[in-house]
């Protein structure tokens, strides 16, 4: 399958926070010639490496596999349904949207996030920003029975609707999701670049959960593996359509961002160096970020054990945490080159420097 195929197969696929199971199923199906899977019971799922020796440093290659979305709250009496966000959303960016809500079978019903037109609003409600608890979520439904015979019910998964385009002229893709699965679809192209090749280091992939809701799944992954350092893959949040040029460091086309810094992790600095000087050696684009919000994987993973060293590789993505992303094909494309040429470089020796 191409590396656009991938892509869209993995983004469009269900799975809000602790509801991963179609992501997994897609990723075990396409990465399934690169290694051995196991999986535990948080729906982390796991790749080892085939090729995979003894005695070598083991590399953790994080990515999640989670979305932000909705889950049902509620039904009223008239077929509504009142939900609450999962993973962080901006209020005003939820009205309006076609959603697809997941039955009890697996299959999805379209939705439409209902909001009252501007012919019924006072003056202050016209001027006051939206409140999701006043929101709800119209499936067609006029009662509560109807809801139920559809199979929704309370609890119900609701999946923001988007299906991944590829703009051939600007090499941009649209579509949801991108934090994280172009992660996941990265590691993915990672293996089979190296696939039957020699390395001295050992490789494991880690496909985490729950990430949008506190980084669960990688405070199990990082116990469960060991590693002896990890690179997180990561979807991160562009800047560049409200900074002034000065300030902007997650420019989509502009390369994979490694950040320094962020809310919750101060990037290994020797780490991070080795992993600039390799795209400096390879002529790899990558831009560098300071950031005082935000927060990935690496926040749980670099706390681990006795302390793992942890750099992000971040694919830029504008509109983040919305129904749609927007997101470079060639910032994919050399995020695999750098974590490539970063893998093929590692050894022992290195990693004791860290």
């Amino acid at each position: 399958m191409s590396q656009l195929s991938r892509i869209q197969r993995i983004c469009d696929a269900n799975g809000i926070s602790g509801f991963e199971d179609e992501v997994v199923q897609a990723i075990r199906e396409e990465a399934g010639a690169f290694g051995r899977f196991d999986e535990d019971c948080l729906r982390n799922l796991y790749l080892h490496r085939t090729g995979n020796q003894k005695d070598k440093p083991v590399v953790l290659l994080d990515a999640h596999t989670d979305e932000v979305g909705f889950m049902v709250k509620c039904i009223r009496a008239d077929g509504m349904l009142e939900f609450i966000p999962i993973g962080g959303w901006v209020p005003s960016n939820v009205p309006a949207h076609l959603v697809r809500v997941q039955t009890s079978t697996g299959k999805t019903i379209p939705g439409i996030v209902g909001s009252k037109p501007p012919h019924y609003q006072s003056e202050a409600e016209r001027k006051s920003a939206p409140d999701i608890a006043s929101m709800y979520i119209d499936i067609g439904a006029s009662s509560i029975e109807q809801v139920l015979r559809l199979g929704v019910d309370v609890a119900s998964p609701v999946i923001p609707e988007a299906t991944c385009i590829h703009q051939e002229n600007t090499k941009l893709l649209f579509g949801k999701a991108f934090d994280c699965r172009l992660g996941c679809t990265t590691i993915i192209d990672v293996l089979e670049s190296l696939h039957g090749k020699s390395l001295a280091v050992n490789l494991v992939a880690a496909f985490a959960s729950q990430e949008e809701v506190g980084c669960r799944g990688a405070q199990l992954t990082a116990r469960k593996i060991k590693p002896d350092v990890a690179i997180c893959f990561e979807g991160s949040p562009a800047d560049d359509t409200f900074l002034p040029a000065y300030q902007q460091q997650t420019i989509v086309g502009k390369g994979p961002m490694l950040r320094f810094i962020d809310s919750k992790m101060i990037t290994n600095p020797r780490f991070q160096k080795f992993a600039l000087d390799i795209a400096k050696k390879f002529d790899i684009p990558v831009q560098k970020g300071v950031r005082s919000g935000g927060a990935t994987n690496a926040s749980a993973l670099h706390l681990s054990e006795q302390g793992i060293p942890t750099i992000v590789i971040g694919i830029p993505v504008r509109y983040a945490h919305t129904h749609w992303g927007v997101s470079s094909l060639d910032d994919v494309q050399n995020s695999v080159r750098l974590a490539e040429a970063v893998l093929r470089e590692l050894n022992a020796q290195t990693i004791a420097t860290f």
